[in-house]
């Protein structure tokens, strides 16, 4: 997705949450110096090598857990940030995880160790863990909200399911099947490192399914990827 495409999308996105468009740009800032220091980056072409035609995108909703008890996985896997704890859990390892930080790091670093590469997205409000995290994963991609930078993509998307469906289709996937997409009043219990079991929605968390819905219903109209929930 160009810049200029994703803008208008990032502003009414800035508008409903509030956040601060130029902490998001000094996150972008950061996460690159930070790549570039530790040399633990790799670009676009390496992820895209990654992406098969048919991607799977696991989203960490209640319905994660009978998805992957029940489903059979072929082609690229995706982990949305804490649904990486739901794979390893299983005993499946991600190829690709999309987060930013706000999950059970020591996931995330177990499945990056067992060779997921890590999408790393930068905002306003995770800079202390972009400084505390990234040194200590290997083969990243940087992402951002903002502009792009040479080696901070944005390929669009804003929670980390549905930037996870942006970036599988803008890298060639074919078809995209989502699994633990729940949008419900029920948040899953891999969302946050804290929740012990799955937990009624709050209020900010209900506007970011509300924006994540609306991205994926535009991608679903206008993207040239098949996009299935399960």
């Amino acid at each position: 997705m160009k810049w200029s495409e994703w803008e208008p999308f990032y502003v009414q996105i800035l508008d409903k949450m509030g956040y601060d468009r130029g902490r998001d740009r000094e996150a972008a800032f950061l996460l690159r110096e930070l790549l570039l220091e530790n040399k633990n980056y790799i670009l676009a072409e390496d992820l895209k090598k990654r992406i098969s035609e048919r991607v799977h995108v696991f989203g960490a909703g209640p319905s994660l857990e009978k998805a992957l008890g029940g489903e059979k996985f072929e082609g690229t896997l995706i982990a949305a940030d804490g649904a990486t704890s739901a794979l390893l859990e299983y005993g499946i390892t991600p190829d690709i995880i999309v987060t930013d930080l706000d999950g059970r790091f020591e996931d995330i670093k177990r499945a990056n160790e067992l060779g997921a590469y890590v999408v790393v997205h930068a905002h306003g409000d995770n800079m202390d863990k972009l400084r505390a995290y990234v040194p200590k994963l290997k083969n990243v991609l940087g992402t951002c909200q903002t502009e792009p930078l040479d080696i901070v993509y944005n390929f669009g998307g804003f929670t980390d399911g549905d930037r996870a469906v942006f970036l599988a289709e803008e890298l060639g996937a074919r078809e995209i099947i989502l699994a633990g997409f729940d949008f419900g009043r029920i948040v899953g219990k891999w969302s946050k490192p804290y929740l012990k079991k799955h937990t009624p929605i709050w209020e900010s968390k209900k506007k970011k399914f509300e924006i994540a819905q609306m991205l994926l219903d535009w991608l679903k109209k206008n993207g040239r990827a098949r996009i299935i929930n399960l």
